[in-house]
């Protein structure tokens, strides 16, 4: 028998080695995606390929009988288990049977209205990267017992540890157990798992099927990118195309699909939930149990006399079309079963390749993300005479029963399709009032957490017409209206500004958001900005390496044309910048808006409807300036958990504190633009938010300073570092190649230290220690400066803070094994007649 990776591997020399039972297991297929070319297809999972339901559920459920050995009877009793959306919903359930109907949830990718997000986490690799964590009963999430995590695939192990890494900081707990159908981990990666219980205190074990690695030749994603690119362009035989990558429509299969589809009523147990979204406890598994025996009944009768039979599941509902299955064979039917999918792999009708068929339908379910294709492998020319299709209540939409609807699809492929609806659960309403970042280590009183400010999971993006265009230069800005689009209410008229010590005082004294308020535009002197212009010529070449290596890192990870969404102001400068490469090198125009985002307040979730109603949300590039602690990378990522088609990803140009993934350089270097507010970033103030100004269909606010065009220098940085680009191509490219190839796992290395500065300098409060250059000129420009601290032997880097510190009146403390270039400290508990712990107070000169 031809082993179904046996294609891939002959094409682009992988190699699967390891335990004898893998090729039974796994087969290979290729998908585009800039991240892995090639994709392990589990035969045993039911996902892409089906398989009989006993032998999916078994593989389950075998691995959850092993945890319950390794855990002994009475801590398996208090373990929770952890599975991953899409692929492994069904598998992480039946390992919780396995363990003993062991309480159980799974991530997802569906907001649900009402139900707020108690966490979430990124999947580095995959095409659709962010799950929410949504439990009904927070205690699944917050107690002491242990947590098992299931994956169908632990490869690099970067997505369980960081999903473990995030909840132990809120929920810590002593013990976490990793399962998995195999363990594929690189040599490079075998040590990390124990390197990892060090670091976060805690036990961590391994359980998997089987084991083994995927030998990569060089040039492998190069290489699998160009052959789908040839297959989907039907560069290959005709014959084939026609065959491995799309279904034969016709109106004949499309009628069909209107007489053959008969609905049958399952009658599902009440109150038991369709799968784990929200939580699934030991009595609902009895419930279901008992119920099982009466619906495989149902729909044996409807079946009548067909003999081959699939159950075909819907993305995130696995478990209960599983079990139905199951009952189905356990009656005697000749049943296989597998799921619709999310995943786009490509598709070849070849003995040796893992994905012979696949049916093209779009999404019925209305994601949050907006419309897009959904896809049934392995279904078309399998032979069957029979489909059940499993959906929720949700997912049973006019889509699903249209002309070129999953439905009309099956019916073009196989003689009789059964449609078995489960109702969608909801639980109640339950207010939060514990915050996401809280440790909550007494469980007796948990409520559901929340990140802070967050808004609720019924704010995902609408299809809106209502919001205004964005605002464009001359008439907003001095940048072309082809440069960028913000998407700002334009405030101009306000008044806005308030002295840097009052606006100081009301923000430490909370009695006012620094949002709220603009400081007064600093009026550069002379000297400073002679010093501006010198440091634009001494580091444009720099800075224009950083703008390529950045934008061509985006161009290779984005499977469409990406639109860049800078977060206003300081990344503006760098969109537009960005956006100059992509057309210089590239000759691609890409679409490039503005938009506000308010640490402690979120993003402008109307400037999210409007990129969600005019662009694919995964398109959309988060681009800022710099990073300096982190505190704006976790505010994006917190307030997009509830918008799960958007990436929260930031493309920054320089990441000093090692925050992202995605970087020109992390190098702590002068950033010219860092060196003045709106003279540089188009004449627009930094973004305002206030309730009398603002209003919950508003976009967030913004002034646009005309008054200043005299002074503006942002046409002139733009061209300065644009004409560089031509120069520094062959080095971006060296520097792109080593990039992709790295581990670019962000460490956080800056948040330890602003921690340790924060303490060590008796400040106490992470949102007072600025570290970075951009940062500390910030401090400088806008905020009452307490000191700055400076690496020591730091030079021309340095000249513009040492001159803002000369003419403020704040000391430059030079010291040793500064991760940052210089780190500006703001004032502690700051009013107009305090003191510091310097016993000192800093007033604007």
């Amino acid at each position: 028998m031809v082993w179904s990776g046996t294609w891939v591997a002959e094409r682009l020399g992988v190699e699967l080695e390891g335990d004898e039972r893998l090729p039974d297991m796994l087969g290979l297929a290729l998908r585009r995606n800039p991240r892995r070319a090639h994709l392990l297809v589990s035969n045993v999972l039911g996902k892409h390929v089906p398989q009989r339901p006993s032998v999916v559920h078994g593989s389950g459920h075998s691995l959850g009988v092993r945890v319950r050995e390794l855990l002994g009877d009475e801590e398996a009793a208090r373990a929770v288990v952890l599975g991953y959306a899409e692929t492994a919903t069904g598998l992480g359930h039946s390992v919780a049977d396995g363990l003993g109907h062991a309480p159980y949830l799974h991530s997802t990718r569906r907001p649900v209205d009402g139900v707020p997000s108690a966490g979430g986490f990124e999947e580095s690799h995959s095409h659709a990267t962010s799950h929410l964590l949504l439990p009904e009963d927070p205690k699944l999430l917050a107690g002491e017992g242990t947590l098992v995590l299931v994956d169908d695939e632990f490869s690099t192990g970067n997505t369980v540890l960081n999903t473990i890494r995030d909840l132990h900081a809120r929920y810590p707990r002593e013990r976490y157990v990793i399962v998995a159908l195999v363990d594929m981990r690189s040599a490079a990666d075998l040590g990390r798992l124990a390197a990892f219980a060090q670091e976060i205190g805690a036990r961590v074990d391994l359980v998997t099927g089987a084991a083994g690695t995927v030998r990569l030749p060089d040039g492998v994603l190069e290489k699998g990118q160009a052959l789908v690119a040839a297959y989907e362009a039907g560069h290959e035989s005709a014959q084939g195309a026609a065959q491995g990558t799309a279904p034969v429509r016709t109106a004949t299969a499309f009628t069909a699909a209107s007489t053959a589809s008969t609905r049958v009523e399952l009658g599902w147990p009440v109150d038991v939930p369709d799968g784990g979204r929200h939580g699934f406890r030991a009595d609902h598994a009895a419930a279901l149990d008992e119920a099982l025996p009466t619906m495989a009944a149902r729909l044996d009768a409807a079946l009548g006399g067909a003999r081959r039979v699939l159950v075909l599941g819907f993305e995130e509902l696995m478990y209960a079309p599983l079990r139905l299955a199951v009952a189905l064979e356990d009656a005697g039917r000749d049943v296989a079963y597998s799921t619709t999918t999310r995943s786009p792999v490509l598709a070849v009708d070849d003995p040796g390749y893992a994905i012979r068929t696949r049916l093209v339908f779009p999404a019925h379910d209305s994601p949050a993300d907006g419309p897009g294709e959904r896809y049934a492998y392995n279904v078309a020319g399998a032979g069957f005479d029979a489909v059940v299709a499993v959906v929720d209540s949700v997912a049973d939409t006019p889509a699903l029963h249209a002309p070129d609807g999953l439905l009309a699809q099956l019916a073009g492929h196989i003689p009789r399709v059964l449609l078995a609806v489960v109702p969608s659960y909801v639980p109640a309403p339950v207010p939060a009032s514990v915050p996401a970042s809280a440790p909550v280590r007494d469980t007796r009183d948990v409520t559901v957490p929340q990140a802070p400010h967050a808004p609720q999971a019924s704010e995902a993006p609408e299809r809106s017409s209502m919001l205004p265009e964005p605002l464009r230069g001359p008439a907003f800005s001095s940048y072309a209206p082809e440069e960028v689009g913000w998407l700002l209410q334009d405030l101009s008229d306000v008044e806005l500004e308030a002295p840097t010590e009052e606006r100081e005082e009301a923000i430490q004294s909370g009695g006012a958001h620094y949002a709220e308020s603009l400081p007064v535009e600093y009026q550069p002197s002379p000297q400073y900005q002679e010093l501006f212009h010198a440091a634009l010529e001494t580091s444009a070449a720099r800075i224009a390496r950083a703008v390529g290596t950045v934008t061509e890192t985006v161009l290779a990870e984005k499977k469409g044309t990406p639109v860049l969404v800078s977060l206003a102001r300081a990344g503006t400068p760098v969109g537009v910048l960005m956006r100059r490469w992509a057309q210089a090198r590239h000759g691609l125009d890409l679409p490039h808006y503005a938009v506000s985002i308010v640490r402690g307040r979120g993003i402008d979730t109307n400037a999210l409807r409007w990129l969600a109603a005019h662009h694919d949300p995964a398109d959309v590039v988060f681009v800022d300036g710099w990073t300096g602690k982190g505190a704006i990378t976790r505010e994006l990522a917190d307030a997009l958990r509830p918008f799960p088609g958007f990436d929260p990803e930031i493309a920054v140009l320089a990441d000093p504190g090692s925050c992202v993934r995605t970087y020109g350089t992390r190098e702590d270097f002068l950033i010219p633009s860092a060196c003045l507010n709106s003279t540089v970033s188009g004449l627009i103030s930094r973004t305002v938010l206030r309730a009398d100004l603002v209003g919950p269909d508003d976009f967030h606010g913004g002034k646009f300073y005309r008054e200043l065009a005299g002074a503006d220098v942002s046409g002139a940085f733009l061209d300065t570092v644009a004409a560089h680009y031509d120069e520094v191509a062959e080095d971006v490219d060296t520097a792109v190649k080593e990039l992709l190839a790295a581990d670019r796992t962000p460490t956080w290395e800056g948040w330890a230290a602003v921690e340790r500065i924060s303490e060590e300098y008796g400040i106490h409060d992470v949102n007072l220690v600025k570290p970075g250059v951009g940062e500390t000129t910030r401090v400088l420009l806008r905020r009452v400066p307490w000191k700055i601290l400076a690496k020591r032997g730091a030079g021309a880097d340095l000249a513009h803070v040492r001159l803002l510190a000369e003419q403020r009146g704040v000391p430059v403390e030079e010291v040793d094994g500064l991760p940052y270039t210089c780190v500006g400290l703001i004032h502690p508990q700051f009013t107009r007649g305090a003191t510091g712990a310097d016993g000192k107070t800093v007033v604007s000169q």
